[in-house]
Formats: C-alpha cells, structure tokens, sequence
C-alpha cells in the first residue's frame, strides 16, 4: 500500500499499516484452514483418489454423457443469441420510434421480461406448451430454454441498443435529415453502424450469460452439459471430479465465445476506421506582411 496522501483518502500510518498486515495475515491463515478442512472432509469420502478421474480416461463416459450434453450447450446458446440480437435490436429500435403506441408496447415487452427471472421464464413456458402443444414432446426442454433466453436476453439487449443509439451525437441524424435521407436510412446507414462498435463489448457480456444461462435447462428436462455430468457423477459415484470437470468445459466454452467476439469486435473497428479515416491536408503558409520596424522573420529589430 502506498504510504502517499491522495484525495481520496490519508496516507495510513505505521500503527495502521501493521495493522492492516496483521489482518490480511490472518485472512490468509482462516483461508488456509479452511481449504484443509475441506481437503480432510473429501479425503475421507474417498472423493480424491485417482479411480475417481479413471470414467474420463474411457471414450463411452464422453459419447454417452459429455458430448451430447456439450452439444444441447452449444445449440441452445446458438440459437438464443441469434435469436435474442435479432428481438433486440427489434425492441431497442422500436422504444426510439416517433409513434407512442410502439415505444408503449415494446418498453412493456423490455421491461416485463427483464423482471422475470429466467428459470420461472423457462419453467413457465414448458408448461405452455407441453399443455397446448406447440411443439413436439422431444423438442419441449428445447424450445421453452431457446424462448426463455431470447426474451430475457433480447430484452436486456435492446436496452444496450438504446442506451448505443441514444449515446451518439444528434447533430448526425439532423444533418442527414437535412440531407433528405429518411428516418429508416438515417437509423441504418448512419445510426446503427456507430451504435454497433459502442455496444459491442456490453454485447459480448450478454453472450456469455445466455451461454451461462442455457445451465438452467436441466430443471426441465434438457440434455445440457451440467445435466449430462450430474448424470454422470451418479453413474459412476465421482461428483466432485464431474463437476470439476463440467466447470473446465464451462470456462472453455465462454473463454472461446469471448475470444470470438473480441476479435469480431477488433475486426469491425478496424473496418469503420478505414472506412472513416480523413488524410489530413498540407498546412497552408499564409503571407506574412512587411510591417515598419520588424524584419522577415516577424520580430522587432533591435535599435
């Protein structure tokens, strides 16, 4: 810690600095305790020896649990994300419409499904249409996880897209309008591709909590990768190595979406800055007029 004065705060003293090392001491020792009395309690259960990591080494624990649920993962997160940026660039679009009656039903839209949370959104739905039949019985878990994350994601989507839009300089849009361009071309030509790059990283976020959020399909029925290593652990009595393992596919799936997006991101950057870049001009010398008493150069002469 820096023993210099700042605004926010006073230099702390000898006696303060001793103590905030006594304190983060014994924070170090309560957390090394604690992980050993875990270690202990797992030891005893027999839930760290080597058999328990041996269903990983063999290709049927991979066929039959880990891959189909890494793939319903990836098909319910595809599908959400497709549909969630389309439904929210709908809604975001639409709550910056001239006409009150589109700005009154899509802020309800965004609104109500951001309220709800998404596992009663997911349950809510399988109920509907497991009870009028809308889709097919294998296709159930599937459909009410992909509607359930495109409204809630699509809905917090279209506020980024607002908060973008909102966010850009109205003398654009007054120019263009002064141009003659049209309230749709000023919002597609000119509007939604700087908002794009402006919200792109809040974008990305979201993509990785409906890739997070896909998880929660497990309590209906749905194939995923959480269910598949629960159904794993219990096959083969190792929980703890399932989960581990379900968390190392986790972070490995969102890490890659991340990476994806980034340099998506990096990408459409660079292309508006090519598209939009301004050479400058050669500075223009102006001449300098001779004035009585100075030389050429603009400075007084000297008797």
């Amino acid at each position: 810690m820096s023993a210099r004065a700042t605004v926010l705060y006073d230099a702390p003293g000898p006696r303060a600095r001793a103590t905030y090392h006594a304190i983060s001491a014994l924070v170090v020792v309560l957390l090394v305790a604690a992980g050993y009395v875990v270690y202990r309690a797992l030891d005893s259960k027999g839930q760290l020896t080597a058999a328990k990591w041996d269903p990983f080494t063999e290709s049927t624990s991979w066929t039959t649990y880990l891959l189909p649920g890494i793939r319903g993962t990836l098909i319910a997160a595809a599908l959400s994300i497709v549909l969630a940026l389309v439904l929210g660039f709908a809604l975001g679009i639409g709550r910056l419409s001239d006409h009150r009656w589109m700005r009154l039903v899509c802020g309800t839209i965004v609104e109500l499904f951001r309220a709800v949370p998404v596992l009663i959104l997911m349950i809510f739905l399988y109920q509907i249409f497991a009870e009028y039949r809308v889709f097919k019985s294998s296709y159930l878990a599937l459909a009410a996880v992909v509607t359930g994350l495109t409204l809630y994601n699509g809905s917090v989507i279209a506020e980024l897209v607002r908060a973008g839009i909102r966010s850009l300089p109205r003398g654009q849009s007054e120019a263009a309008g002064a141009l003659g361009m049209r309230k749709n071309q000023i919002m597609r030509l000119i509007l939604l591709p700087q908002a794009v790059t402006v919200m792109l990283p809040a974008i990305i976020s979201q993509m990785v909590v409906a890739l997070k959020d896909s998880a929660l399909g497990y309590l209906i029925g749905y194939v995923e990768v959480v269910r598949s290593g629960q159904q794993l652990g219990a096959a083969f009595g190792n929980y703890l190595p399932s989960l581990l393992v379900v968390a190392a596919i986790m972070i490995v799936l969102n890490s890659s979406l991340t990476v994806l997006a980034t340099r998506v991101e990096k990408r459409l950057r660079a292309g508006r800055r090519k598209k939009g870049a301004v050479i400058p001009e050669e500075p223009q010398t102006m001449p300098v007029m001779a004035v009585p008493g100075m030389d050429i150069t603009g400075d007084e002469k000297r008797p």
